[in-house]
C-alpha cells in the first residue's frame, strides 16, 4: 500500500474508539501475533477480518448499531470476535458468567436486553432451558462446537466479507455492559463508552507500560471486569493476548513457560494455588516482566513469598467494576520496598496512590474527609468512572453523587497518601461493642505455616451479638488445633480482635473472578 494511501486508510475510524485501536492494528503490525488459543495463532490482519465478517453477519441478522450483543461462555478465540466486533460495529457487548444459575441467567440475560446472543459449548444445556422465556432474544450463535437449532458462527464467519463495515462509532457510543460480581445480592450493568474505557486504560498502560511484542497469559474471565481491562491493554498496546478457557495453575505455569510470557494478571486465590503444587519452582517463569495482581487484597505472607521468588516484578491495582475499574496502583517498583526496612514493608498492607487522572477521597457518612488513620468510605471521581448503571437511573443517583463515585469499600490512608483497603461496608464485625475489621484478622491468619486460605466474617453470638470467626482451609497435610490458632491471633492482635471460634474447611466458596465469595459464607452463617 501506497505510503499515502495507508496514512489516508490510518484515519478511516474515529479517534478514540477501539474501531481505531483495531484498525490501525491491522495496518501496521498486520503479520504481528494478535491472539493465541490453543493451537491457533491469529496475526492483527486476521483479526480485524475475522471482526468485520462477525459485524457483516450481525447485520444479516438484523442487528443494528446500539443493540446489545451477549456472550456466554468461556474465554475463546471466538469471544474475541464478538468483542471486536462490538468495538468497531457499534455494538454493546455483554458477556454473562457462565456459573449462573438458570434462574439468574434468566433475569441477566432479560435484563439486559439483548437481541443476539453467542454460546460456548459449555453453557449450552443450561441456555436450553431458559431459551422459551427469554422473548427477547431473536438469534443464538454458537462458538466452537454446533448445537442443534443455533446459527454457527464458524458458518457465518465463512459466509461473509471481511470488508471494513460502513458503520461509524464515535467515543460517546457505548461499547460494554460488564457486570457487578453481586456483593449486594443482585449484579448490575455497569455501562461504558469507548471514551470511558479508553481513559481507563490509558491510566492502566501508565503504571505498567506494554509494548508491542509483550505477551500476557489470560487467565481472569472477559465477563469480569478485570480480564476485561486486562485482555484490552494488550489489545491497545498490539501486543499479544493468549486465551486459556479457565484457570488452573499448572496449565498457567506451562503456558507461561512456553509461550516466553512477559505478563500475567491474577488474584490473590491463584496465588495460593500455584504455591498448593508441589513442584511449582521447577517451571521456568524467568520471562516475567509483571505478575499483576487484582480484583481482592494480597495477603502480604503470600506476596513475600512470590516476590522471594520471582523477584519485585509485582504490580498491584485496586478498583471495582463501576470504578472504570482503576482506582489505585501500587507500582512495581514500590514493591521493592519489600527489601527495605519493617517500616517500609508498611505500604505492602495498601493498595498505593490515586492512579493518574484518579481523585480518591475518605469520607464519613455526611461525606465528611477524615485525617490520616481514620476509617471512612472511600469515593472515587475520574474521567473512567461508568456512565451509569443499565437501565436505573435511580441506582445510578444513588451511587454517583456530585461527580463521585461511591465504592462502598471502607479504608484509611496514611500521612504519604498510601490508600488501605479494610473491608467492604457493611462487614465490619461489632463484637462487644468493639468494630473489628476482617481483614486485619485475615492478615495474620496468613501469618501461620499451616494456613492456606482464610476468611473472617462475624456470625451470631448469644453474649457478644457477633463474634469473629475464622474459616480456614490448611495446607496439605498439616494439622493444627483451633486453640493454636486463636493463640496465634492473640499475640498479635487486641484480644478481642482475635477469634472467638475456628472453623476447618475443605475448601471456600469463590465466584467467577477467583475472589472468595464471603456473600455466600454470610448468608450461610446469618
Amino acid at each position: 500500500m501506497p505510503i499515502g494511501s495507508l496514512l489516508k486508510e490510518l484515519s478511516r475510524h474515529a479517534l478514540g474508539t477501539y474501531a481505531d485501536v483495531i484498525y490501525r492494528n491491522a495496518l501496521l503490525r498486520p503479520d504481528e501475533e494478535a491472539f493465541v488459543y490453543g493451537g491457533t495463532r491469529i496475526t492483527w490482519r486476521e483479526y480485524n477480518e475475522r471482526v468485520n465478517r462477525t459485524i457483516a453477519a450481525l447485520d444479516s441478522l438484523g442487528a443494528a448499531k446500539g443493540d446489545v450483543i451477549g456472550l456466554l461462555s468461556w474465554n475463546c478465540l471466538e469471544s474475541f470476535d464478538i468483542l471486536g466486533a462490538a468495538m468497531k460495529g457499534g455494538f454493546i457487548f455483554s458477556p454473562y458468567n457462565p456459573r449462573l444459575s438458570a434462574s439468574d441467567l434468566e433475569r441477566l440475560i432479560d435484563y439486559s436486553e439483548a437481541t443476539v446472543v453467542f454460546v460456548g459449548p459449555e453453557p449450552v444445556p443450561v441456555l436450553e432451558e431458559i431459551r422459551p422465556r427469554l422473548s427477547r432474544v431473536r438469534h443464538y450463535v454458537t462458538l466452537e462446537s454446533p448445537a442443534p437449532d443455533m446459527l454457527s458462527h464458524s458458518d457465518l464467519l465463512a459466509e461473509h466479507s471481511p470488508d471494513e463495515p460502513a458503520c461509524r462509532v464515535s467515543e460517546d457510543d457505548p461499547v460494554y455492559l460488564i457486570y457487578t460480581s453481586g456483593t449486594t445480592g443482585v449484579p448490575r450493568g455497569a455501562l461504558y463508552t469507548h471514551a470511558r474505557a479508553m481513559h481507563n486504560i490509558a491510566a492502566r498502560l501508565a503504571e505498567t507500560p506494554v509494548e508491542a511484542g509483550d505477551k500476557t497469559v489470560l487467565t481472569l474471565q472477559l465477563f469480569h471486569v478485570a480480564g476485561m481491562e486486562a485482555a484490552q491493554c494488550f489489545l491497545c498496546a498490539g501486543a499479544t493476548d493468549v486465551i486459556l478457557k479457565t484457570f488452573e495453575p499448572r496449565t498457567l505455569l506451562q503456558t507461561i513457560q512456553d509461550e516466553r510470557a512477559t505478563d500475567v494478571q491474577i488474584v490473590p486465590t491463584t496465588l495460593a494455588a500455584i504455591f498448593a503444587l508441589p513442584d511449582f519452582e521447577q517451571f521456568d517463569l524467568s520471562s516475567l516482566k509483571r505478575i499483576v495482581y487484582a480484583a481482592s487484597p494480597m495477603p502480604v505472607a503470600l506476596l513475600q513469598r512470590g516476590m522471594d521468588l520471582w523477584g519485585p516484578i509485582f504490580c498491584q491495582f485496586y478498583g471495582q467494576t463501576e470504578s472504570g475499574p482503576i482506582i489505585t496502583a501500587l507500582s512495581r517498583d514500590k514493591h521493592v520496598a519489600a527489601f527495605g526496612t519493617p517500616e517500609e514493608q508498611k505500604i505492602l498492607l495498601s493498595v498505593g496512590h490515586p492512579a493518574p487522572g484518579v481523585h480518591v477521597r475518605i469520607v464519613t457518612e455526611d461525606e465528611t474527609d477524615v485525617g490520616v488513620g481514620e476509617v471512612g468510605e472511600i469515593i472515587v471521581q475520574s474521567a473512567h468512572v461508568m456512565a451509569g448503571y443499565w437501565r436505573r437511573p435511580g441506582e445510578t443517583a444513588a451511587a454517583i453523587v456530585d461527580g463521585w463515585l461511591h465504592t462502598r469499600d471502607m479504608g484509611h490512608f496514611d500521612e504519604r497518601g498510601y490508600v488501605y483497603i479494610s473491608g467492604r461496608k457493611g462487614d465490619t464485625i461489632i463484637t462487644g461493642g468493639e468494630n473489628v475489621m476482617p481483614r486485619e484478622v485475615e492478615e495474620v491468619l496468613y501469618q501461620h505455616p499451616s494456613v492456606s486460605e482464610v476468611v473472617v466474617l462475624g456470625v451470631p453470638d448469644p453474649y457478644w451479638v457477633e463474634r469473629v470467626h475464622a474459616l480456614l482451609v490448611l495446607k496439605s497435610g498439616e494439622t493444627v488445633a483451633p486453640e493454636e490458632i486463636i493463640e496465634f491471633c492473640r499475640q498479635r492482635l487486641s484480644r478481642y480482635k482475635a477469634p472467638k471460634s475456628v472453623e476447618f474447611v475443605d475448601s471456600l466458596p469463590k465466584n467467577a473472578s477467583g475472589k472468595i465469595d464471603k456473600l455466600v459464607l454470610k448468608k450461610r452463617y446469618a
